[in-house]
């Protein structure tokens, strides 16, 4: 007896896993595939499940963003509220630091005195930004672009040129001689002239004198300005083929009217006569 129930028992067993056997591979085999619509690349909707996307899509990452595409330099300017830095030092509209301070500091200090934030050092420790008044900004981009301007850009050639507003006629000669020498090799010239002392000369008039020499092919990058007490520069340049053409139209209808002028005269003076 105690055999046969042991047989029966183990029929019983092998029939049950033969029936979950069956029922597993069955549903494998008998489920069908699901259909994918085929999207384009454009619209590639992220899997949860998955690490990675597929295609052109690429993974957020600020660090790999920001060595790809490295920061514009910002110009100068007021940068208004948005301060990107939790803690930075503050210099007033005199020049005079006032130390470090969170953001809200520096706000509140713009609100109180009616000023604006300029940033002028990000890459210091804490970035340094200044408080300045609207004029003083303004003021301050022209020095900027006129600096600008009259650095030479890259592949120029500058020569620099200097002597005193005492000069003697034969040595001014033979130094506009090599400016006009530099000018027809498309150089950028940059005179000094200093005034010497207990000097009457009106280095203006040396500057024009020395530009109406070289008139035909230069003109000024920089006009004249004084630098510093008792020194004054400008930079000339090569005319474009723009503007020589329009040099020569204006100097010729100069010249006509000057001999049309020159003609009506004795006319004139029969006249009177």
């Amino acid at each position: 007896m105690t055999a046969i129930g042991m047989m029966k028992l183990l029929c019983h067993t092998t029939r049950s896993e033969n029936r979950y056997v069956k029922r597993f591979f069955g549903t494998l085999l008998t489920q069908t595939p699901q259909k994918r619509a085929i999207s384009p690349f454009w619209m590639v909707v992220p899997d949860p499940r998955k690490s990675s996307l597929f295609g052109l899509t690429q993974a957020f990452c600020t660090a790999e963003k920001s060595q790809m595409s490295p920061k514009t330099k910002t110009q100068f300017g007021s940068v208004g509220r948005k301060i990107p830095h939790r803690i930075v030092h503050v210099i007033n509209q005199d020049g005079e630091s006032l130390g470090h301070m969170h953001r809200a500091e520096a706000l509140q200090l713009m609100d109180q005195h009616n000023l604006k934030l300029v940033l002028l050092r990000e890459n210091a420790e804490p970035p340094v930004y200044r408080l300045m008044t609207g004029q003083q900004i303004h003021e301050e981009q022209l020095k900027r672009a006129e600096k600008k301007k009259a650095s030479p850009k890259p592949g120029v050639v500058q020569k620099e040129l200097s002597f005193s507003s005492t000069i003697a006629k034969n040595d001014f000669e033979t130094k506009t001689k090599q400016i006009a020498q530099w000018i027809e090799k498309k150089y950028h010239v940059k005179v000094t002239i200093r005034q010497a002392k207990d000097s009457k000369t009106d280095v203006s008039l040396l500057f024009d004198q020395m530009l109406e020499t070289v008139s035909e092919k230069a003109t000024y990058l920089s006009k004249p300005k004084v630098t510093r007490e008792g020194v004054s520069t400008c930079i000339l340049r090569h005319m474009s083929d723009k503007e020589l053409k329009a040099y020569q139209k204006m100097d010729k209808q100069k010249n006509s009217t000057e001999e049309k002028n020159a003609s009506e005269d004795p006319k004139s003076n029969d006249l009177n006569q």
